[in-house]
């Protein structure tokens, strides 16, 4: 007994003595300047390896005046982003005003006026059909989709060259551009939030739905090179129109916390995660988890399932500055902090002694635990 008591006293007493690397902080007691505080830093090219608290050096810790603690502007965490299924987009259309690189064809839904200096009675103002007509007098429907103003006058002239000698026929376009003004019209949001939008959300399939165009390959892919796809497929029917997509809402990325942690759960990420950031998510470990073998799960491009095995304790516990194992996680991995040895015993015999055999042959007064060695 005497020995256990001494041996707890020189533990209290080494505990309670200052540690070795104290001598590298600043006096707080001293008046003077201040000096930088010492401490170790994982990018030291002095050292090989991963780092250890016999690395510390004098760093400037405190770089920032009193009041400031957001820190500095780090590094982009992604260089490009590429857009993901549930990615919202907004896209916001905007009229160009430049000259088109073709002559305009009429569409449905043109007007047109149609003028004779020969005969009054030819003139007219009228609509382009559906079926990509007009109706004019003596020639009934006449084909006019599809042609530039030019060629549906000349084409006027010759067919009413059979009644006239000199027909004298001008069209003159009142209302064009049907196409677009459709466009605009089905994009119009200044009666809600305002100007010429249209929100979509990438598919499962990686697809996003846009008026007049229908489904456009969207995962993977950058904003700027979405916006071109998009400038280049609208050219092609629709002129005068440019469109810049915006992202609103990323979709949702989360990781998986389970074992021997106080809230196992899924967590969403919403900034980058660390494998320690992830269990703090999870509200902390247990006492008997074994924080040498944390194994973290993660799905490929392909979806194959990789895994690696992490060694955290030794950072829990203060002992490693900068361990090489704290990685960085993404969405949809898998982490899992299991139990000691000593736990799996302990459960095997509660499971066995207690809720096995105890549950045939009723024992009184003896519970068996290797945590709880108690009898009643």
């Amino acid at each position: 007994m005497r020995t256990w008591i001494y041996l707890l006293s020189c533990l209290m007493i080494a505990c309670m003595a200052t540690p070795v690397w104290a001598q590298y902080a600043p006096n707080c007691c001293q008046p003077g300047p201040q000096r930088d505080l010492v401490g170790v830093d994982s990018t030291d090219p002095t050292c090989q390896g991963e780092l250890h608290w016999d690395a510390r050096r004098p760093i400037p810790w405190q770089v920032f005046a009193q009041g400031e603690y957001v820190g500095p502007a780090r590094t982009a965490p992604v260089p490009e982003y590429r857009l993901r299924v549930d990615d919202e987009i907004e896209f916001v259309y905007r009229l160009t005003r430049q000259k088109t690189t073709r002559p305009y064809q009429l569409n449905v839904g043109d007007t047109i006026s149609i003028e004779s200096l020969t005969d009054a009675n030819l003139n007219r103002t009228i609509q382009v059909e559906p079926d990509g007509s007009i109706t004019v007098l003596l020639l009934n429907q006449f084909p006019a989709a599809g042609r530039t103003v030019a060629e549906l006058q000349k084409a006027l002239e010759e067919s009413y060259k059979k009644y006239y000698k000199v027909p004298a026929i001008t069209v003159t376009p009142i209302k064009t551009n049907t196409k677009l003004e459709d466009l605009r019209a089905t994009v119009d949001a200044r009666a809600g939030v305002g100007g010429q939008v249209r929100r979509s959300r990438v598919t499962p399939e990686g697809t996003i739905q846009l008026p007049a165009l229908g489904n456009i390959p969207a995962q993977g892919m950058t904003l700027d090179e979405l916006k071109r796809e998009i400038d280049e497929r609208y050219a092609r029917t629709i002129e005068g129109i440019e469109v810049t997509p915006v992202l609103i809402q990323r979709a949702a990325r989360y990781v998986y916390v389970l074992g021997e942690v106080a809230n196992p759960g899924r967590y969403e990420l919403t900034a980058p995660t660390t494998s320690i950031q992830s269990i703090a998510l999870a509200g902390g470990w247990k006492n008997g988890a074994n924080l040498r073998q944390v194994v973290v799960f993660r799905r490929a491009q392909d979806w194959r399932l990789v895994a690696t095995m992490l060694d955290l304790r030794g950072a829990l516990y203060g002992k490693r500055p900068a361990p090489s194992d704290e990685i960085w996680l993404r969405d949809s991995d898998i982490v899992i902090v299991p139990k000691m040895p000593i736990k799996w015993a302990d459960d095997f015999i509660e499971l066995v002694f207690t809720k096995g055999i105890y549950g045939v042959v009723p024992f009184q007064g003896v519970n068996v635990s290797i945590n709880k060695l108690t009898t009643f």
